[in-house]
Parts: structure tokens; C-alpha cells; sequence
């Protein structure tokens, strides 16, 4: 290679052994309609190939979503721990394409860094094809770019692209479908996920917190805070197989405060009973050390509830249960919808 161009602080050769170590994460993505290898300028995609066939009267609709992960990579670069970030990456993205009722089909990462590390860069990937195939979508391609003089050696940024297909019939239009009297199905979260980190570490930094000796009800605050964003595919899968769900919302920046209203029309409010969950040790922690309000809170955090999902009339809750269990983690009915008279949401 270039000894000029590695003196700039590009190492051409690294970037070709991060290539060569990704191939075998990336192919444990593959799943039909995938087209073609890795290395390619562009990644295809079959939508006949992944079961999106001509259907008389109606039509497939792509839907696409990108994001990053924010400053929660602070911390996973202050830790040296990289392998969950992906996921994270994947879960933000897929979780607003789920929103829409459609299915994930592939996905594309970026990551930029002032040194490209191989180490570094094989354990994102990895967690990206981890989320992948939890989400049984494909992982066609991305860009690695080394920018020496733009970041700081060791820190890296991460964002992703989905595209996900439903078929017209199958769309989610929430702001139109939802109607009082519906019921809002709530999907625990499996942490903080990738919003409210700027909040958590300012907390963090005003009370000089070690969160890789610091421990939250016996557990390390750096596992509780790197925990990866929770993937809602499985779930609204299964949730619509047994109920009519007429809409969703992604519990992201915001909470369920500002993120309800986005599946809401104008003349809808969203009650929500916050007697039906209780808050993690974790939330206790931050709100107590970073002396928020219970509407701070839920305002900026999900605060445990990661997705929630509208469904026509009411749900019984053995049916629930059922569904918990087969998943893995809590989904309970958290409140209803009326007509607005005043605020959007409504907590009792």
C-alpha cells in the first residue's frame, strides 16, 4: 500500500483484514431474496426470491428506516466492549420499520473511525449480524471509513439503514385505524436501549460514577447501561397472528410521552396505567441520583416499556401471558384510548 497515505493515518491494509474477518458474519445473516456476495459497489435484493410474489389486488410497499446508536458508544469506547453496539444499531432501526407492519428485509451499516481497528471493527460487525438474524434480516453491505484528524483514534460512530416490505393489506396506518376504546399492548424493554444516554452521563459525570465498579441491586452498571436495544420482530409477529393490531409506536428519545402521539390521530389520547409495571432497580438509580420527576423521566426514557402496540377492543390477559412466556420477556396491557380532551397522553 500507500506508506504515504499511511502516514496520512489510513491503513489500507487493515481495512482489507477487517473486510476478510467480516465475510463469515456477514453470510450468517443471508436469508432469501439475497443476491450476490459482499464486496460488491451495491448489495441486491430479491423481493420475489423473499416471498413477495404478485398478489391480484394488492401491491408491495418497501419501507425504510435509519439510525444510529448516539452516545451510548461513549460508553461501550470508555469500556473497550463493542459486541453489543451492533445490535443496538440493527434494534433502532427495525423496531421503526416494525412500526409500520412491515417485515425487515436487509440491512447496511456505517461505521467511521480515525483508526480503523480490525479487532474493533469485527466485534460491531458481529453484533450487527447478531441483530440480523434475530431479526431475520440480511446484512448485504455497509462502509467501513478510517477519517484520521476527524475523530479520535479509538472512537468510532455507527449507524444502519433497513429496508423492510408488507403488502398494502398488512400496512399498520396507525394515525388512521387506532379508535377509543383500543387497547395498548405494552413490550417490556431490556434496558435503556439507545436513548437518554446524554442524560445518563451527565448523571454519570456530576456524581463521578465508576459504572464498571459501581453495582445497581447486584449487578454492574456498565452490564445494566451496554445491554442492547431489545428486537420487537418475534413479538409483533406473533401478537398479530392472535389480535387485530391497528397500530404501533417505537419507544425511543422521548418516551412514551412524545413517541405515543406519532401512532395517534389528532382527536386520540393515550391513558396509560403506571401502576401495571414497575420501574427496573436501574431507573430507580438514575432518577434518584439525577433528581428527575417521574414526567422527566418518562419524557426522556422509555422507562421500561420498549414498544407498544394498538389492538382492537380488549385483550385478555392469559392470552398475554401466553405470549410472555413463548417470548421471553413481559407483554402486558398498559392503557387504553379515548377521546383527547386535552394532552396526548394521559398518565394515571
Amino acid at each position: 500500500m500507500s506508506e504515504k497515505y499511511r502516514e496520512a493515518g489510513v491503513d489500507i491494509d487493515a481495512a482489507n483484514e477487517s473486510v476478510s474477518q467480516l465475510k463469515e458474519h456477514v453470510e450468517r445473516t443471508r436469508r432469501p431474496g439475497v443476491l450476490g456476495a459482499l464486496g460488491g459497489f451495491g448489495g441486491l435484493f430479491s423481493l420475489k426470491d423473499a416471498g413477495f410474489g404478485h398478489v391480484e389486488g394488492d401491491e408491495v410497499i418497501l419501507v425504510s428506516g435509519t439510525d444510529g446508536v448516539g452516545t451510548k458508544l461513549k460508553l461501550a469506547i470508555e469500556c473497550d466492549r463493542h459486541d453489543t453496539i451492533g445490535i443496538d444499531c440493527v434494534a433502532m432501526c427495525v423496531n421503526d420499520v416494525l412500526t409500520t407492519g412491515a417485515a425487515p428485509l436487509f440491512f447496511l451499516d456505517y461505521i467511521a473511525t480515525g483508526k480503523l481497528e480490525p479487532a474493533q471493527i469485527t466485534a460491531i460487525v458481529s453484533g450487527i449480524a447478531t441483530g440480523c438474524v434475530e431479526s431475520e434480516c440480511a446484512l448485504i453491505g455497509g462502509e467501513t471509513a478510517e477519517m484520521p484528524g476527524f475523530y479520535p483514534g479509538g472512537d468510532y460512530d455507527v449507524a444502519g439503514f433497513c429496508v423492510g416490505a408488507a403488502y398494502r393489506s398488512r400496512l399498520l396506518d396507525s394515525r388512521r385505524n387506532t379508535r377509543a376504546n383500543d387497547t395498548l399492548i405494552a413490550f417490556e424493554a431490556s434496558g435503556v436501549h439507545s436513548n437518554g444516554y446524554s442524560l445518563v452521563r451527565k448523571i454519570i459525570a456530576d456524581h463521578a460514577i465508576d459504572i464498571q465498579t459501581q453495582a445497581v441491586d447486584g449487578v454492574c452498571l456498565a452490564d445494566l447501561l451496554l445491554e442492547p436495544t431489545r428486537l420487537y420482530v418475534k413479538g409483533m409477529r406473533e401478537l398479530r397472528e392472535g389480535f387485530d393490531v391497528v397500530g404501533a409506536a417505537h419507544i425511543t428519545g422521548g418516551g412514551l410521552i412524545e413517541n405515543l402521539p406519532r401512532m395517534l390521530s389528532e382527536d386520540l389520547a393515550a391513558t396509560i396505567d403506571t401502576s401495571t409495571w414497575e420501574l427496573s432497580p436501574l431507573y430507580e438509580f438514575l432518577i434518584e441520583k439525577g433528581e428527575l420527576t417521574r414526567e422527566e423521566a418518562m419524557r426522556v426514557f422509555n422507562v421500561g416499556v420498549g414498544f407498544v402496540a394498538a389492538v382492537r377492543g380488549d385483550v385478555e390477559n392469559s392470552k398475554l401471558e401466553e405470549l410472555s412466556l413463548s417470548l421471553g420477556y413481559r407483554v402486558w396491557k398498559i392503557g387504553e384510548l379515548s377521546p383527547r380532551v386535552d394532552d396526548a397522553v394521559i398518565l394515571i
